[in-house]
């Protein structure tokens, strides 16, 4: 299964971003923490040279804390600064806007000897569903940008003025033109970063019952209480359904519901934290 995903709205959020790029100061990227390196577009990273630049781990409550400090200490030398949490989390977003402050912290003393005071105006970037409309919600204290759990939500450039002395543009989701590899593909529809109804989700949880139990070993045996994880993908499937009573008249396993299901449950940490993705 080959995955590409580059709607007409993602060339027009690239002609924004390069528009408006030159009106900020820093840029706040988010990146799902259980798949960090291939939820990062690092084909918009040309825009934003000579720019300060702050990354989130977002969802990290639903990833493996160890690999996630891992990938926190991988990104460093790239970031300004490397924060992880949840952008649903007030504590969390705090945390990165006090460090871009930090990291502006000599252009807003610099204004500050001019006795002018600085407000430090940031780009939120990121792939489709990686957080950034609920990270501005979080930082504005309510719901001011649209927010789901559908990628492509966000279709428009958003001023939102977390407080005095900060204002984040909150922009679309945004996927390379060509998806890396077939690896990245995988995971970002694992995740939840491509949308459901372009792809087969049965040939896909055949995929991800593969993947994640060489990942998490135990996950799925434990969260739909089977005796063991062996055989073919697709039989552990079947064993699944008809553990859960996915079944359809005249007893065919409903693998359609199941892969709803499955999926569903995954992305909300029902199977546990788990990264999918190894450090290189």
């Amino acid at each position: 299964m080959e995955i590409q995903w580059y709607p007409g709205h993602m060339t027009k959020t690239r002609r924004m971003m390069e528009e408006n790029v030159r009106l900020v100061d820093c840029v706040i990227e988010l990146v799902d923490a259980r798949v960090p390196s291939a939820s990062r577009n690092d084909t918009v990273y040309d825009l934003f040279k000579g720019k300060k630049r702050v990354l989130m781990l977002n969802k990290a409550d639903l990833a493996d804390p160890d690999r996630t400090a891992r990938w926190k200490e991988r990104f460093a030398p790239e970031y300004d600064a490397v924060l992880a949490g949840n952008a649903s989390q007030a504590k969390d977003v705090a945390r990165v806007c006090a460090a871009v402050r930090n990291v502006m912290a000599e252009r807003i003393a610099a204004k500050a000897e001019k006795g002018m005071t600085m407000t430090v105006r940031a780009m939120v970037v990121g792939i489709p569903n990686a957080g950034k409309s609920t990270f501005t919600n979080t930082a504005a204290g309510a719901a001011r940008a649209k927010t789901g759990d559908m990628p492509g939500v966000t279709r428009a450039k958003q001023w939102i003025r977390a407080d005095r002395y900060l204002e984040l543009l909150d922009t679309p989701g945004i996927l390379p033109p060509k998806i890396r590899s077939r690896t990245d593909g995988l995971l970002l529809a694992f995740t939840g970063a491509v949308r459901d109804d372009i792809l087969d989700l049965q040939e896909l949880l055949t995929l991800f019952a593969d993947t994640i139990r060489t990942t998490a070993p135990g996950a799925l045996a434990a969260r739909y209480k089977l005796e063991d994880e062996n055989g073919p993908a697709d039989e552990l499937i079947g064993r699944i359904c008809r553990k859960r009573g996915w079944i359809r008249s005249g007893g065919v396993e409903d693998r359609e519901r199941a892969a709803r299901v499955i999926f569903d449950e995954y992305r909300a940490g029902k199977l546990g934290r788990i990264t999918l993705e190894e450090l290189p």
